[in-house]
């Protein structure tokens, strides 16, 4: 999915205030700009996550970071004929997560997988058959031409171009992101049901792990605002509730598997290849020469639309990570959501240059994972507002660490072996629904079922008729859907152009009336 936990970083985020300054500045000064801020600071970032909030967030992630790169590995695999599958996913995921969190100037935001690059992978792979061309080399030239204009954005500060953006896109991309976590986890649960392979009994079992996975998590989650226990205790079960979710699903499955046998109750479970090699067995390096002449030229065509898709991907993320809610202090402006951009599209566009010459899949900022990373680094009072961040490199860099060494030894694929799937499906399910707490969207969509005289009262609640309300919602509910819709279709390659559209549709609704520019200043502040 593009993936838009998380997320949402960003109830309300605010708009870049109205500046002067230039979108485009001198080549390179953005980038200084960026690392001079934070590499200081890198001692810090080692030591700040050196602690067990850091280690819950890990062993959180690890799954919800792991699990899709499984799943976009195997569709990879069928879309490609093998050209890339499984461990070349797996094998991306770890090495850029790593690479990124200890070489980015905001490490707090992890990158990976994301729906929208993996339908623009797979209609490349249907263009190069309709073309007859070799699919791996006109993949890493298009990804050269991609890393080529995504570094020009880098150099010249074109991510100033982000502070046009609202909260009206960052909201819809967040709940996009959410929705196909959420409606990812519920189809699979329910395909055990219709599914001619699938007994009751498996279907049955699906269900209650993935039920007990996520109600373990949420209630455990939510324990640090209770009175039950010591403060130490209820954090530690706060800070690790979604660990102990996947432990207690796992071990339902297991007590399952004893009492009524294996075969009766046998659930999949998670895999990965034996074998560190691709998957075909094909040397790492792509063959470059093997596409003409023309078609090299020509890979700059679907290139810029990668660049948007990677461009957009990748600076909403970072809008939503650097929300000041989070009240991160290193190296940064306090207000700005535009901090460590230009360094970290320089790291993007050096990885994307060399996943594309061995033939691994692309990764940019993942929103969900992002988000649900910066809220679980959070440290909050009683109440539940945010005191601080954890803002550290160790937590990303272990959580993909963890991933390489599934991929490269025995033991810890072996481990792995004993997660059932239904237990990830409740993962995604808490996954999904906790980035959509606190987003303004989510609440007025509640909004549209409540009964204004009881509900509770939001910033917007006097300012703006409920009928205004109701139909800003609707309308960014109908974007979503119908983005979800497009994202599955053929035309799923011009994706990223319709997130780049949001804005023009927001003036649009002002420009023809559709919504007074009161309310609109109002609803999307």
């Amino acid at each position: 999915g593009a993936a838009a936990a998380v997320a949402a970083a960003a109830p309300g985020a605010p708009a870049e205030a109205p500046t002067t300054d230039p979108i485009f500045e001198r080549l390179g000064v953005g980038v200084r700009r960026d690392f001079g801020r934070r590499l200081p600071l890198y001692g810090s970032d080692i030591t700040d996550g050196l602690n067990a909030q850091s280690l819950a967030t890990t062993l959180f992630l690890f799954f919800a970071c792991l699990a899709p790169a499984i799943g976009f590995g195997g569709i990879l695999d069928v879309a490609t004929n093998g050209a890339m599958g499984t461990i070349e996913m797996v094998g991306s995921t770890a090495l850029c997560g790593v690479v990124y969190a200890l070489c980015s100037a905001q490490p707090v935001q992890l990158i990976g997988p994301m729906g929208p690059n993996l339908a623009f992978s797979i209609s490349l792979a249907q263009l190069a058959r309709r073309l007859s061309l070799p699919f791996l080399p006109l993949y890493a030239w298009t990804g050269l031409w991609t890393a080529g204009i995504l570094l020009a954005a880098a150099l010249t500060s074109a991510s100033n171009l982000v502070r046009y953006l609202t909260g009206f896109t960052d909201e819809i991309f967040s709940v996009l992101i959410s929705t196909i976590f959420l409606v990812g986890a519920v189809q699979e649960v329910a395909q055990t049901f219709v599914s001619p392979t699938s007994t009751a009994t498996t279907a049955l079992l699906t269900l209650l792990c993935a039920s007990v996975t996520f109600v373990t998590s949420i209630i455990l989650k939510g324990l640090n605002k209770s009175a039950y226990f010591s403060e130490r205790v209820r954090n530690n079960l706060s800070n690790f509730a979604p660990a102990v979710g996947v432990a207690v699903g796992s071990l339902v499955a297991h007590a399952a598997c004893l009492k009524y046998g294996s075969a009766a109750a046998r659930l999949p479970v998670l895999s990965l290849p034996a074998q560190f090699s691709t998957t075909t067995g094909r040397p790492w390096l792509v063959p470059l020469l093997d596409l003409p002449v023309w078609a090299r030229w020509a890979a700059a065509a679907p290139a810029l639309l990668a660049a948007v898709l990677l461009f957009l991907d990748q600076n909403i993320t970072a809008r939503l990570v650097n929300n000041p809610r989070y009240k991160q202090t290193k190296g940064r402006d306090t207000e700005s959501l535009l901090d460590g951009m230009h360094g970290d599209m320089l790291v993007i566009s050096l990885l994307t240059a060399f996943t594309s010459v061995v033939g691994l899949p692309w990764m940019a900022g993942a929103t969900t994972r992002s988000a649900a990373h910066v809220r679980s680094l959070s440290r909050t009072d009683r109440d539940g507002n945010i005191e601080g961040t954890l803002e550290n490199r160790v937590s990303g860099a272990a959580i993909h660490a963890l991933i390489g060494a599934c991929v490269l030894l025995p033991a810890p694929r072996a481990l792995l072996s004993q997660v059932p799937l239904p237990v990830l499906s409740g993962i995604f399910l808490y996954l999904g629904l906790t980035s959509l707490q606190g987003l303004e969207l989510w609440d007025r969509f509640q909004g549209l079922f409540q009964d204004s005289s009881v509900a509770p009262q939001r910033r917007w609640s006097t300012a703006v008729p409920k009928k205004v309300t109701n139909l800003f919602t609707v309308i960014q509910m109908a974007c979503i859907y119908a983005m979800m819709k497009l994202k599955e279709s053929s035309y799923g390659v011009v994706f990223p152009l319709i997130i780049a559209l949001m804005p023009v549709l927001r003036f649009t609704l002002v420009k023809t009336g559709v919504i007074s520019k009161k309310s609109m200043d109002i609803l999307d502040k």
